[in-house]
């Protein structure tokens, strides 16, 4: 007895094939929404430290971090205390000498840079916990910490080196790490020139020591986990 093998059609084929390249297609341009996203973000945060940093210099006439008046420790010599210590981890005044002393990555409360984070959240300028444990400096959207310092013009004090091995310039440095390198360089198209290792904004890989050179762009891998920093 015979029997008829039915199968599918050329037209139902061609239906398969296209809902699949649909799905594909969805999936492709909502991979690259996140990742537009997340390169905003990463953006957002190097636009927002400037906004703090003048903000508290109008609020109260001193630099985060160095002010030298922050907090009750300091009622005696001076004449307005700022704000209230926290509860626990109290954090120092700076030393009042206008430059924000230490290094972006310092995680002690000795430190003008890492007290910079709680000066400007005492403030309510910047958010984040004001009576903080352990290391109470911001993450950005990848997970990597955010630190800032005042600018240098010694090669072995500055963050970063461009490719001639000057400091990168600014009045201050922010860095933020833990970034991949796709992310990398659309971030520097977004915010700079392009270029990795020169311009305002450079790379480097996460853990290199300050006063290395950055990474060129064109050895920036995608998959590998790097510290950018800008000078403002």
């Amino acid at each position: 007895m015979k029997r008829n093998q039915s199968g599918f059609t050329l037209i139902e084929i061609a239906i398969v094939l296209v809902i699949i390249g649909l799905l594909l297609g969805g999936v492709l341009k909502g991979q690259e929404l996140i990742n537009s996203a997340r390169v905003k973000n990463l953006a957002t945060d190097f636009k927002n430290i400037p906004v703090f940093i003048y903000g508290y210099q109008d609020k109260y006439r001193a630099l985060p971090g160095d002010d030298a008046c922050a907090y009750t420790s300091a009622s005696g010599a001076c004449s307005t205390v700022h704000m209230d210590k926290p509860t626990t981890n109290d954090v120092p005044n700076g030393d009042g000498n206008g430059v924000i002393g230490g290094l972006w990555s310092d995680t002690t409360t000795g430190s003008e840079s890492y007290n910079f984070w709680q000066h400007v959240r005492q403030a309510g300028l910047a958010p984040g916990a004001t009576d903080p444990t352990g290391d109470y400096r911001p993450t950005n959207a990848t997970g990597g910490r955010i630190g800032l310092q005042s600018g240098t013009s010694t090669a072995t004090d500055s963050p970063i080196l461009d490719s001639a091995g000057n400091p990168i310039r600014g009045s201050y440095i922010i860095c933020s790490s833990g970034i991949l390198g796709k992310f990398v360089k659309q971030l520097d198209i977004q915010m700079d020139d392009g270029v990795t290792d020169s311009g305002s904004m450079m790379a480097e890989k996460t853990g290199t020591a300050k006063g290395q050179k950055a990474t060129a762009t064109k050895d920036i891998d995608d998959a590998l986990s790097y510290t950018v920093c800008m000078g403002v």
